[in-house]
């Protein structure tokens, strides 16, 4: 059995933040009916790489889900989603603020129509504070919550994550609000509004940058290997670890774009790495005989780590330091990563069939559970489970489902006059 089975999930979230929680739901066994408006979510034609098929942006991120359309803004398909929250556990949404109440179901009258549904909402900022009415997107998020101010390097412009802070980490934030509150109904059978605005995702997974930054006003902090004296606020600083031990990604051979290992050096690993990269000389400089000295003089000390790693590649260099125990890791590119036998192994790269697409990869399950492991299925095409949804979840019969069609509850409005 799986983890969420029996769990019926009501997906009004498009893109990328809300896709990204459902389908992790869905691969945890949720019956996640995604649905959308006669013309699709966006994504399925944004950056199509394959003619008259569905894109990566929208299959990888709607994985085992149900696609049914429907014209939300007619009497007779707002009623029908009123019918399907009658039958869900949850409903999910995204929309930009205030859409969700003009579509008529705001968490008032959600919590009505069902009072055991949990709402699920993400926003850009929340539905409350001076920020409330701006829309959002990741690379906003990531501007406004942190991220970008400290991820770079000093002299240069702020940078954004390659990862999906902003979006994917949102839809995580959002997976462990709706278990909880679905832990709760199950002791007070009512269910609750959760919200989580993308600003506060970000400054949640930037927490050891507001660490640093309460740091600074007791002084330099030591572990930056750039000068923080005097700073009111959490710098960026390259590729220093912002722990406890130093670390820093190491240049390799032959000296291409991701030819860098990234290393931490531990103080209980330093005399066995210091006299393999330096002999005796190396270990007992008393530049770095303790961790406070070698924070002083980090940058001598990466430097003199470079020189040793130009002679091996990433991966001959790991093997040395693996054996030393020092961690260590090689930058991945996503071809690495699309090729290594360790992602394969974990099913992190999984191979999908799709009727438009063909063949085709998508990253698999980061959270593996003993006794309910995942079951990776393929997106669905649009409206694909429209019929199928409406008899078996809501009983409707062929003349209702006609009758529906026939007053264009899942057909766009017509276009008006220029």
């Amino acid at each position: 059995m799986q983890a969420l089975k029996g769990i019926r999930v009501l997906d009004l979230s498009h893109v990328q933040a809300g896709p990204t929680g459902t389908q992790l739901m869905a691969w945890m066994g949720a019956d996640v009916i995604k649905l959308e408006p006669p013309t699709g979510d966006i994504t399925r034609g944004q950056l199509r790489d394959v003619p008259g098929a569905d894109s990566l942006y929208f299959t990888m991120l709607n994985c085992n889900k149900r696609s049914i359309t429907l014209n939300m803004k007619s009497p007779d398909g707002n009623q029908v989603v009123v019918d399907l929250l009658k039958k869900c556990d949850v409903v999910v949404e995204n929309f930009g603020p205030g859409v969700i109440e003009r579509l008529g179901f705001p968490w008032e009258k959600v919590r009505e129509i069902n009072p055991r549904t949990v709402m699920a909402s993400i926003k850009g900022f929340g539905s409350s504070g001076p920020y409330a009415d701006f829309k959002a997107y990741e690379n906003v998020a990531q501007a406004m919550g942190g991220g970008m101010s400290t991820t770079g390097v000093p002299e240069g412009p702020p940078f954004v994550a390659g990862a999906q802070i902003g979006d994917t980490g949102t839809g995580l934030h959002l997976v462990i609000g709706i278990l909880a509150a679905l832990h709760q109904r199950n002791r007070t059978g009512k269910g609750q509004y959760v919200e989580v605005a993308m600003m506060d995702g970000v400054m949640n997974l930037c927490r050891v940058k507001f660490r640093d930054h309460q740091r600074l006003a007791h002084g330099p902090l030591s572990e930056y290997s750039v000068p923080t004296e005097g700073l009111k606020a959490t710098p960026r600083a390259g590729n220093d670890s912002g722990g406890g031990q130093l670390g820093n990604a190491i240049k390799c051979k032959p000296g291409g774009p991701n030819d860098y290992l990234y290393v931490v050096v531990q103080e209980v690993v330093w005399d066995a790495l210091a006299t393999r990269v330096g002999g005796e000389a190396f270990a007992r400089d008393p530049r770095f005989a303790k961790i406070a000295d070698r924070r002083k003089h980090q940058n001598a000390m990466w430097q003199r780590l470079t020189e040793f790693a130009a002679d091996y590649t990433k991966r001959e260099l790991m093997q040395i330091l693996n054996d030393l125990d020092v961690p260590c890791g090689p930058i991945m590119s996503t071809e690495d990563l699309a090729g290594d036998e360790h992602v394969r192994g974990r099913q992190m790269w999984v191979e999908l069939d799709h009727p438009q697409r063909g063949k085709w990869w998508n990253v698999g399950m980061p959270i593996k559970l003993s006794d309910s492991p995942a079951r990776i299925e393929r997106s669905p095409t649009l409206g694909e489970h429209t019929v199928e949804v409406l008899r078996e979840v809501l009983g409707y019969d062929d003349a209702k489902i006609g009758s529906l069609k026939k007053a264009g509850a899942f057909s766009a409005p017509p276009k008006k006059a220029a």
